[in-house]
Formats: structure tokens, C-alpha cells, sequence
């Protein structure tokens, strides 16, 4: 569904690519996981993807057709992306603003979008944004906010969705509920791209990972293939353990006290 083809991206000023020949494949059907440490790349492959930064090199797939030739409607019909950081201009209603979602689909002469309450009544049940969808944005707290945001984007209707950090803010409970609403939307036949430093998380649910180091992939494949302690170590430069989850049997990652590895 999503295709990254020896991707290249260069800041200007900068002295080194952001991203330097980064290539993968996020499926439909399947939960892709971005992970690295900071600076490592990984959520200039999102704003490549939408076009915010330019490609020095390679092309970036949606169904099969070069993304950059594809108008923002277009590309909105194909892909919904929460991105990392986003506040509204002025405060709105909760469930307007979830509603803005359904833009892309919106008629070119008219605002009728036959299927929209629907979409958008779901949107706000799957990303359990009920009990507060009368409030405006400003009344949010992070965690609630972070889930308007996610329900905006499942309002959309989108084939894949693209996220960058989605469980910023949200307490342990709703971090579960939100990766367990992409394993239901993959099951479903969506692309599900993540960006996570929730590697524990990460391990749980995706069915694949790319590792990125200074711009390259470092490792890719399962779980299982990425995490391991000699490739994380190397990439995080910190002391760590990779042992078993006991619930589901994943890879899960221990960080150790100590100096940080040269």
C-alpha cells in the first residue's frame, strides 16, 4: 500500500541526509512500526510522505502511483496521518473538528458526504472520544486531545493511516486500547505505518519493524529479526536486555542502569 523506494532527504544547512536510502514496504493488512532513536529519521519519512520535504532522491508509493504526483485531496482519500504535533488555530467543538476528517471526500460543488455521520460516528466510538465529543479542543487534556486527534484521522476513512507517535500523552491503559484499535483496523485490511519509541509496545503488536540509525535502516523484519540486544544496543547506545514478554511471548526490552555504550 505504502512504498519506500531508496529515499533520500537533506535538510538545507544540514551536513549529513536526514534519511539516506531508506527503501520498505508497508502492506495492507499489517501493522509497519518506524523505530529509532531521535534524530534517526523517522518522522521525516512521514513528512516526505506528505509532501512537506522534498525527496534528494527515490520515490515515495501510495497504490502503487508516486505519491508526489497525487493532489492533496487525492492523497488524503488514500492515506490519514496523525502526525506529532498539531494544535487547532482556534478552538472547536470536538465533534466538528473529528468531522474535518471527512473533507476529502467532500464533493467539489457541494458539502454532501452521504457517508460522513457514519464514519464519523464511528471514528468517535473507536477512539472512545464520547464522553467528552461536546467539549471544544481547548477543554482537552493531552491524552484526550491525542485521541481526538486519532479519531479525526479514523473519521477519514483512509486505506492507510499513517501515525507519528500516537500514544504521546495517554496513560497505560489507553496506550493498550490505541495499539489494539490498529491490530483491529489491520485486521480489517487497513496499512497501519507507526512511528513508536514504544519499542515493548511495538513488539506486542507489529507484524513488522524498520530499525532506523543516522538515517538508515539498521535493521527490518519481525519483531523477533529487530529486537534483539546486540542491534539495539549498538543503535541506542545504552546497556540493555532483551527478554521474553511472559503474556504474548515478544521480544521486550530492558534498559539497564549503567554507562552509556561508546
Amino acid at each position: 500500500m505504502i512504498r519506500f523506494l531508496d529515499v533520500v532527504v537533506r535538510y538545507p544547512r544540514a551536513a549529513a541526509p536526514a534519511v539516506d536510502g531508506v527503501s520498505f514496504d508497508a502492506p495492507e493488512g499489517t501493522i509497519t512500526a518506524i523505530v529509532g532513536p531521535n534524530g534517526s529519521g523517522k518522522s521525516t519519512l512521514v513528512r516526505a510522505l506528505l509532501g512537506r520535504v522534498a525527496l534528494q532522491r527515490g520515490t515515495i508509493e501510495v497504490d502503487g502511483e508516486d505519491a508526489a504526483t497525487l493532489d492533496r485531496r487525492a492523497l488524503a482519500r488514500r492515506v490519514a496521518v496523525v502526525s506529532q504535533r498539531e494544535e487547532p488555530a482556534f478552538p472547536l467543538r470536538v465533534a466538528d473538528y473529528i468531522a474535518l476528517g471527512r473533507h476529502p471526500h467532500a464533493h467539489l460543488w457541494s458539502a454532501a458526504d452521504p457517508a460522513g455521520a457514519t464514519a464519523v460516528a464511528r471514528a468517535i466510538d473507536d477512539a472512545e472520544v464520547r464522553p467528552f465529543a461536546d467539549r471544544t479542543t481547548e477543554e482537552l487534556s493531552g491524552g484526550e486531545w491525542q485521541r481526538v486527534r486519532i479519531a479525526r484521522a479514523l473519521a477519514q476513512d483512509a486505506r492507510a493511516l499513517v501515525l507519528d507517535e500516537p500514544t504521546t500523552y495517554l496513560d497505560i491503559a489507553h496506550e493498550m486500547s490505541a495499539f489494539e484499535l490498529l491490530d483491529a483496523l489491520a485486521r480489517r485490511g487497513q496499512a497501519i505505518l507507526v512511528v513508536s519509541h514504544q519499542l515493548n509496545l511495538v513488539a506486542r503488536f507489529a507484524h513488522r519493524v524498520v530499525l532506523l540509525h543516522r538515517g538508515v535502516v539498521a535493521a527490518a523484519g519481525t519483531p523477533s529479526d529487530v529486537m534483539r540486544g546486540d542491534v539495539l544496543e549498538r543503535v541506542y547506545e545504552w546497556p540493555l536486555v532483551v527478554t521474553r514478554d511472559p503474556a504474548v511471548g515478544a521480544p521486550a526490552l530492558l534498559p539497564l542502569r549503567g554507562r552509556r555504550v561508546t
